[in-house]
């Protein structure tokens, strides 16, 4: 992978030494990942540092487009790239749509409509017309480490298909996060 100064790191770097949340995304114009991303910028640090756990997003386009990607989505957490989608290919991560009327990501806020014709915006009005990765390649999200060990896998069917945030959290042994607006009631 690379990070956004074009560093290239080994993938088992990340999660050689401590337990990781990968969330890979299909690319940085869809608009279901830029909201699913939104929402992991919400996960506080403190909560992975407690739990000694990294949370990390997979993209896969050119590392010049992470750090305009996480101005975009207020993502604090660490962003790498894989360019030639070798480890979403290793994942067996599929390209093009699955079933779409199945799964709907708890994450998504905009509809499809409204949400294509953003995503078409900001490729328009972006660098030569750039895609930012291949437009097929469906994401998914993983917990692995330390080392070798992969406690869980979510491949997406298609682009609605995001793991619910905390799910993932709570099955890394993270605290899950309040996403809606509304105050929670604790009954006492």
């Amino acid at each position: 992978v690379m990070d956004a100064d074009g560093r290239r790191i080994p993938f088992e770097a990340l999660y050689g030494e401590q337990k990781a949340i990968v969330v890979f995304v299909r690319n940085f114009l869809c608009y279901t990942c830029k909201e699913y991303v939104e929402d992991l910028a919400k996960v506080p640090k403190a909560f992975l540092q407690e739990a000694n756990v990294r949370l990390i997003v997979i993209g896969q386009s050119s590392y010049h487009h992470i750090k305009p990607f996480c101005s975009l989505t207020g993502y604090t957490h660490e962003m790498y790239v894989d360019p030639q989608r070798e480890i979403y290919k290793t994942f067996g991560m599929k390209r093009g749509e699955g079933n779409i009327v199945s799964v709907r990501s708890p994450h998504v806020k905009s509809n499809i409509l409204l949400g294509s014709i953003r995503s078409m915006w900001r490729a328009m009005t972006g660098p030569a017309f750039d895609f930012q990765g291949d437009p097929a390649q469906q994401g998914g999200a993983l917990i692995l480490g330390p080392g070798n060990e992969v406690h869980f896998l979510h491949l997406d069917k298609n682009r609605l298909d995001h793991v619910p945030i905390n799910t993932v959290l709570q099955l890394a042994g993270v605290k899950t996060v309040n996403f809606t607006k509304k105050s929670q009631i604790i009954d006492i």
